[in-house]
């Protein structure tokens, strides 16, 4: 009886820029899923990712131009 717990992610860009992101925690005991727990949080352009998982800094990082980013903190 192995058991496994992994993560993974959904990202959600909405038109303005800002990034939804759901988080899966997924337990896994001999191949099949057990139990699965979500949490969602948002990112708004210009925000500090770097205590993001590696796959929702990539995002960011080419979602997030200049533009993107001076047009929210305007709009905001």
């Amino acid at each position: 009886m192995a058991l496994i717990k992994r993560q993974e992610y959904k990202q959600e860009i909405m038109p303005n820029g800002v990034i939804q992101v759901r988080r899966s925690d997924i337990i896994e005991e001999d191949g099949a899923v057990i139990a699965t727990n979500y949490h969602r949080h948002i990112l708004n352009p210009g925000d500090d990712v770097a205590d993001e998982a590696t796959e929702v800094q990539a995002v960011a990082a080419a979602v997030w131009t200049t533009e993107v980013v001076n047009a929210y903190q305007t709009e905001n």
